[in-house]
């Protein structure tokens, strides 16, 4: 894990794009939710609605944050592995970088739930920065050893045989092959009978082990995108990447609505159709983030978001080991005070992303990110 500079050329939508994502994570969700407190109308109150996560199967803009990151975690990959073999480093050394980012990312994961507690019995191993860690390690490693129709084919096989896998292959304390319950889906068995400490759920836990076999396939249509991009090729023009974008985009939403009658859309499960309905959504934002920004070159709005995405990980952690709240009510909590009932959680849920905001423009303007 490294402190420094930017390590290659970075296309300015995706920093922005990962920017926004993560202000669901640094204090978004509770801002709308505030707004359909301070005005319960239908509008605000259906927007406050998609910040919380669906009780199973589903999804909100909640559920769509996670793999949202892991895709744009994808789409950089391409970038950074033609920078690395420009500089001559040879398989082994690009093996080495991979498998080192991909396990720090799971020890962080361990720390992040309390691993410094020592309290192993009760530690939760599975996170949401480990399954970024294992999913986006395997799915580089598939990219650095194999041409793009094979991994289409990898990417079919992942979400088709897991599909099946978790139709067909009864849990053995479960309800039956083809049950995707909490109680009787293969994934919580595997998670119960291999997986260490607690589970989130108790009997199941969302960033558990078997879920994260679909994720690579998150994480490689990531990569897919980032391709794309990347590809200087006659007659491929930036607008008609853009188009390319667009239409697999739209090709993955309808193909997981479809595969949602079958196989239910459901982040706890990572689905197959969950991995086409959020990979197609997020790869129409990574279209629309792209085209304004980098084809089109209107990157003056992106600022706020963009100080967010260069340091995500940094404010992932630090809201967990620093205490915003206390900083935030300490300096806007009395004239919260002053407002209204119905307005004060607005002005707490601002007064929080602008602290946190503040925090992550010091670091950017020293230069300061924490890469993994």
């Amino acid at each position: 894990m490294k402190t420094q500079n930017q390590r290659f050329q970075r296309l300015r939508s995706l920093d922005a794009l990962r920017g926004f994502d993560m202000f669901f994570i640094m204090g978004g969700g509770p801002l709308f939710i505030a707004l359909a407190t301070l005005f319960p109308t239908p509008f605000f109150q259906s927007i406050a609605e998609q910040m919380g996560h669906v009780a199973w199967d589903g999804c909100h803009v909640e559920d769509m944050i996670f793999p949202l990151f892991l895709f744009i975690a994808g789409i950089s990959f391409p970038f950074s592995l033609a920078k690395q073999r420009g500089m001559g480093m040879t398989d082994k050394a690009i093996y080495k970088k991979i498998i080192r980012r991909g396990l720090t990312l799971v020890l962080l994961g361990f720390i992040y739930n309390g691993l410094l507690n020592f309290d192993f019995e009760h530690q939760r191993y599975a996170s949401v920065l480990g399954r970024i860690g294992l999913a986006w390690m395997f799915a580089a490693l598939i990219f650095v050893n194999t041409r793009t129709l094979t991994r289409v084919w990898i990417v079919l096989g992942i979400l088709v045989g897991y599909w099946l896998l978790l139709a067909f292959v009864p849990a053995p304390d479960g309800g039956g092959a083809g049950v995707f319950t909490m109680e009787g889906c293969l994934v919580g068995y595997v998670d119960r009978m291999f997986l260490p400490g607690q589970l989130y759920k108790t009997i199941h836990d969302p960033e558990g082990l078997l879920a994260t076999v679909p994720a690579i396939a998150t994480a490689l249509l990531g990569m897919f995108s980032g391709e794309l991009i990347k590809l200087r090729k006659e007659g491929l023009t930036e607008n008609r990447k853009v188009l390319y974008l667009l239409a697999g985009g739209c090709a993955l939403l309808v193909a997981g609505l479809i595969w949602n009658l079958f196989f239910p859309i459901n982040k706890n499960l990572w689905t197959s159709s969950f991995v086409c309905f959020v990979g197609g959504i997020s790869m129409l934002l990574f279209a629309l983030f792209y085209y304004i920004i980098d084809v089109r070159n209107n990157a003056g709005w992106t600022l706020f978001f963009t100080v967010i995405g260069m340091n995500s990980i940094t404010i992932y952690l630090a809201q967990r080991f620093i205490d915003f709240d206390y900083t935030a009510n300490a300096l806007f909590g009395g004239l919260a005070g002053w407002l209204p009932e119905s307005a004060q959680p607005l002005a707490g849920a601002m007064g929080y992303i602008v602290v946190c905001w503040v925090f992550l423009y010091f670091l950017y303007r020293q230069r300061i990110f924490l890469k993994v």
